[in-house]
């Protein structure tokens, strides 16, 4: 098919363009300058490469298409429409208003096509590492000799902007390292940002970078108007199996404009009535009218559409074949498309007795090996730390990226890459990931996290090593404002279990909570596991807070996470010796207490108790809505140091003894 673009081709290319600038003009926001230099790749990887059904935006076998470059949003929503996704005209003409599916940047689950939120750059080219890396593991999983029904590619359209940030720099060594074959970047390379030129601040060998990456490097001098340089340089990419490939397309950002081309002026303002106009002139375009979309053009659209459907009907008959070839494998599929969990699910968890003394990390990760062991479809990895954050899947293997074998991702250490493609994972879907890290280095994820809870992504991120209590390491990575800072994230639930068996049902809770992510908060020092025959169960997690252990006529409440709990249990030791009763509270998650009921909240703290004091080797600011201004809050309001635990927990005032002490002399 080479050579053989013609007349209608950049008839299309122009109504891409005419139909994004227009729609930038009309909501008086926006970036023209990206759909105008990118709309000829993005055609053409459309119209002749990307396999997808638009009448069907989740065929399960499509190609992902994820725009990195988020600010140019306009042109995803005009390949969407003109497509044939489900995206009318109407919210075209609505770009960047109030309940239109046209956000400013691009928002998954809210526009039909999106795979990916983006807009945060380099947060897409990380999230389409994670989607290449999950359909190698369900090629692993389901594909049979004869049988391949998992066989797509990932496109990623990014930017310069893009390719600075360190994630990208961080996913992109990963996947080169993982020789992800079917990972494509598509790099509108137009020498501009924001700013300027990017010879202000980006003069590096880009092409060389990659190449020492492991990438495939395909260079199209002239992607303004060599169509069949394009489409040769997306055959040579998807013909690649061992490397995951760069095409940089040098584009002329604001291709059209008359004033504003090849200027940073075209980046993120609307070109203006007038240079609208005189762009469309130069472009050939012979109607003045905004939202003009030829008959002939959609005619052309529209038989791309046809393929896709076509694809979509030849992938239902080999799925159809795949079945009667494996029946035995029909289970995994639906559990694939339905994202639940096997049978018998809780009860293959183990349950842990008193005197099974563990760090909550330790038990955690005998309960991560449990699910393994039932749940085929989860895996995962960690920031080289397994080891000490106890994560590792037992005889699950190294992930391979050629095969998609091996249940463990060795992220090394690349922690926002780590976050931001266990995302993509979750964006593509079937499977069900988790991290880990040291809880001081959430900082380095924060942006994933947050993007994860935005989207409501099953992600798990496991946080050991979460306070004070890992003593000798010092400040530096004692985490001590960093509970407070993940429960502010909408969307995200924090857990911070008490004991081992908390520790079960912290993961039990994260496995089927399918509306967002999920942050386990563990202990490097040993917890007793408690008597849950003297104790209350430890299902009460799931409702934030319960009433742990009980007074009639109680004095004082004490509310503790974490390890600070067995602390407040000592303390009503200590309180019980001065004629002082206290009901200790377990509260794992104070936002998911805070969701319950009134009526629930006030049986475990009664609103009008004035004595209530919280327990936690982090910060206090935030406490006094669960103790309310009248009562105390004991934490951690300065950074660490490096001792042995203990010590440092008597610093701060984190004994039995100082916290009786304060409670005594506060009722007096």
């Amino acid at each position: 098919m080479e050579n053989d673009f013609q007349k209608i081709d950049w008839l299309c290319i122009n109504t891409i363009r005419t139909l994004s600038i227009d729609a930038i003009q009309k909501a008086n926001s926006g970036h023209p300058g990206l759909p105008l230099g990118a709309a000829p790749f993005s055609y053409v990887l459309f119209q002749r490469h990307l396999k997808f059904s638009s009448g069907n935006p989740g065929f399960f076998d499509r190609d992902r298409f994820v725009l990195s470059a988020g600010h140019g949003s306009m042109l995803a929503y005009s390949l969407l429409h003109l497509y044939g996704y489900p995206l009318p005209l109407d919210d075209i003409k609505n770009f960047r208003q109030l309940g239109s599916l046209t956000p400013g940047h691009p928002e998954f689950h809210h526009t039909p096509g999106i795979e990916a939120t983006t807009g945060p750059l380099g947060q897409g080219a990380a999230n389409a590492v994670g989607m290449a890396i999950a359909e190698r593991r369900l090629a692993a999983l389901l594909n049979t000799p004869g049988h391949e029904i998992v066989d797509h590619h990932t496109y990623c359209l990014v930017g310069d902007g893009d390719l600075m940030e360190g994630v990208s720099t961080e996913a992109a060594s990963l996947a080169g390292h993982l020789k992800l074959g079917k990972l494509i970047y598509l790099y509108d390379s137009n020498d501009i940002s924001l700013d300027g030129p990017t010879s202000l601040t980006f003069t590096e060998n880009v092409a060389q970078r990659y190449e020492s990456y492991g990438w495939q490097v395909i260079t199209v001098k002239n992607a303004d108007t060599d169509l069949t340089a394009i489409d040769r340089a997306i055959r040579d990419a998807k013909a690649e199996a061992t490397r995951p490939s760069l095409i940089i397309f040098k584009t002329t950002i604001g291709y059209g404009s008359p004033n504003k081309a090849g200027k940073s002026a075209a980046h993120g303002s609307p070109l203006g009535p007038d240079e609208v106009a005189l762009t469309k002139k130069t472009l050939g375009w012979e109607s003045s009218d905004p939202f003009t979309l030829p008959a002939e053009a959609l005619r052309h659209f529209e038989s791309a559409s046809k393929r896709g459907a076509s694809a979509e009907q030849q992938w239902n008959l080999k799925l159809q074949a795949w079945k009667a070839s494996c029946p035995d494998r029909a289970p995994l599929l639906d559990l694939v498309l339905d994202g639940g969990l096997p049978a018998g699910f809780d009860s293959s968890l183990p349950v842990f007795k008193p005197g099974e003394d563990f760090a909550s990390r330790e038990s955690a990760g005998k309960v991560l090996n449990a699910i393994a062991k039932i749940h085929p479809l989860f895996f995962g990895g960690d920031a080289d730390l397994s080891c000490s954050t106890n994560t590792l899947i037992r005889e699950g293997g190294s992930f391979e990226g050629t095969t998609g074998a091996g249940r463990n991702i060795h992220y090394g250490v690349r922690e926002h890459a780590m976050g931001a493609i266990a995302n993509g994972i979750a964006y593509h879907g079937g499977l069900r990931t988790f991290t880990a890290t040291f809880f001081c280095f959430a900082d380095y994820m924060k942006p994933a996290v947050r993007l994860a809870a935005m989207n409501r992504l099953p992600v798990v991120f496991v946080f050991t090593h979460d306070s004070i209590g890992l003593g000798e390491d010092g400040p530096t990575h004692q985490p001590v404002e960093h509970l407070m800072s993940l429960r502010g994230i909408p969307n995200l639930i924090t857990l911070r279990p008490a004991d081992a068996n908390e520790a079960k049902e912290a993961w039990a809770f994260a496995m089927k909570n399918k509306n967002g992510p999920t942050a386990l908060v563990l202990s490097r020092q040993k917890l007793k596991t408690l008597d849950r025959a003297v104790y209350a169960s430890e299902t009460g997690l799931d409702r934030g807070g319960y009433v742990l252990s009980d007074a009639p006529g109680f004095d004082w409440i004490l509310v503790a996470t974490g390890s600070e709990v067995g602390l407040a249990l000592d303390t009503r030791d200590e309180l019980k010796k001065r004629g002082i009763t206290a009901r200790v509270v377990s509260m794992p998650s104070m936002e998911l207490f805070l969701k319950q009921d009134r009526a629930y909240r006030d049986q475990v703290i009664p609103h009008n108790c004035t004595k209530v004091a919280s327990i936690e080797a982090g910060i206090t600011l935030g406490w006094a809505q669960i103790t309310g201004r009248d009562g105390l809050q004991f934490g951690v309001d300065d950074y660490g140091a490096s001792a042995p635990a203990p010590k440092i927990y008597e610093k701060f005032g984190l004994t039995a003894t100082l916290i009786a002490n304060r409670i005594a002399e506060h009722r007096a």
